[in-house]
């Protein structure tokens, strides 16, 4: 009974999927909203069988890839992402925790069965992390500063792109991080290397939200992220993304990829062989559209034409 009641949710839930005419009308909304409301029904106590192993999936209120809060709450790509993961693994039984990512970090690395479905990889996880294919293809993170402050930060601004290792070296401007993130190897060498005084980290649950309200009250220069997070952030914040420019980081390539991680025991390696399946399956198409969907119409066609050719790079 329990197998046919996890067989049922998830036919409902591709069939809403398969439904939708275009991502951006309201109507098409409302039904992800259904779609991922019945997967995650799914989830309730009872649902599945006590013998299956319990898999914990620790998600953060990253915009646009997952969404909290709002009228586009279980809107985000990796929010429409989570159920079709979840409908593909009936031999165990999940659950979603909320963390921040210093917490989610701490328990990736016990000896627990955790899954985060938007991790970025980099040498010092992987050492110690179960990692998979690359998922998704995103924007590279940058740096956004106010509009007024843009003086402060020409010295450093080489072919519209930020020279960051300098940026930090000069010691004249404070950079705001959130603690424990990792934003791609280059970038993460950088800040490694930088001079304390340079940089301000913040732990909190609100990390993004909370480091642009430092900015707009000038204790911080400047903000590390992606731009897609820190314009959604903003508008939360009640700062109009008009007020701040975003530069790229010079040396970082356009796109980095987001995996999926889980810890790093035979029970996590298990699991990302059965992801692994299932994001081979649907990164070509489902998961491209559920990131293109958040950007500028006029940035999408080039996105799709760039992560398809990634992803048949990837193809073995």
């Amino acid at each position: 009974m329990t197998r046919h009641r996890l067989r049922n949710c998830a036919n409902v839930e591709r069939f809403k999927l398969n439904r939708l005419s275009t991502l951006d009308r309201v109507i098409g909304q409302r039904l992800r909203q259904l779609a991922v409301g019945v997967a995650l029904a799914c989830l309730a106590p009872g649902a599945a069988a006590d013998d299956k192993d319990a898999l914990t999936w620790l998600l953060r209120d990253l915009p646009p890839l997952t969404i909290f809060e709002g009228p586009q709450k279980n809107l985000g790509a990796i929010d429409q992402f989570i159920p079709l993961l979840i409908a593909s693994m009936p031999q165990y039984q999940h659950s979603l925790l909320r963390v921040n990512r210093a917490r989610a970090m701490q328990m990736l690395l016990e000896p627990s069965f955790t899954c985060d479905p938007s991790l970025v990889w980099n040498p010092q996880r992987a050492k110690r992390l179960a990692y998979s294919i690359p998922a998704y293809r995103i924007r590279s993170n940058g740096i956004v500063i106010r509009q007024q402050d843009h003086d402060l930060l020409a010295p450093f601004i080489v072919n519209n792109q930020v020279d960051l290792t300098q940026m930090l070296a000069a010691e004249s401007s404070r950079l705001g991080v959130v603690a424990e993130r990792s934003y791609g190897e280059v970038v993460d060498r950088i800040v490694q290397q930088a001079p304390n005084s340079s940089l301000a980290a913040h732990y909190g649950n609100d990390a993004l939200g909370s480091l642009l309200q430092m900015q707009r009250l000038g204790r911080l220069s400047a903000v590390l992220g992606y731009w897609s997070e820190i314009r959604y952030q903003a508008l939360q914040q009640g700062i109009a993304p008009t007020e701040l420019e975003f530069f790229a980081i010079r040396g970082t390539d356009k796109y980095q990829s987001i995996h999926v991680a889980c810890s790093n025991t035979v029970q996590g390696r298990q699991a990302i062989s059965a992801i692994n399946e299932t994001i081979s399956r649907l990164r070509h198409t489902q998961l491209i559209e559920f990131y293109a969907q958040w950007l500028d119409p006029q940035m999408r066609s080039e996105y799709r034409e760039d992560a398809k050719a990634f992803f048949d790079q990837q193809r073995p």
